[in-house]
């Protein structure tokens, strides 16, 4: 079982930069690939990152590609996510999610979930 607890969501102003943490209970953090998804109002939930369980590889939505870099840290059980240069169209609540996957981008293939937190880029 791997409990994710998403932090650093919050308000900021288009252009801005927000880092948001996904931390992990359990000791088979480094087992599992993790992604973060987003689901704005009125929309289905939408992959946004994912890292290997390494972290030697990353795979990125078209939106967010050259604006966001997910990294993670295994002695911490804690995965990143820096966003800059955000834009309205980022606002949306933002999950952690853990599984051991073969399509980073499928959400379906993601176990653990994290409960999200909000995100909103005023314009």
């Amino acid at each position: 079982q791997v409990q994710l607890v998403e932090s650093g969501g919050g308000l900021v102003q288009a252009g801005g930069s927000l880092r948001l943490s996904c931390a992990a209970s359990g000791r088979t953090f480094s087992s599992y690939a993790m992604g973060w998804f987003r689901q704005a109002p009125g929309k289905e939930r939408e992959f946004v990152a994912a890292i290997s369980r390494s972290g030697d590889r990353t795979s990125y939505a078209n939106p967010v590609k050259g604006r966001f870099t997910m990294s993670r840290d295994n002695a911490k059980n804690t995965v990143y996510l820096q966003m800059n240069s955000l834009k309205p169209e980022d606002t949306a609540v933002y999950y952690c999610a853990a599984g051991r996957v073969g399509n980073f981008g499928g959400a379906s293939e993601y176990t653990y979930w994290g409960q999200g937190t909000q995100i909103t880029v005023s314009s």
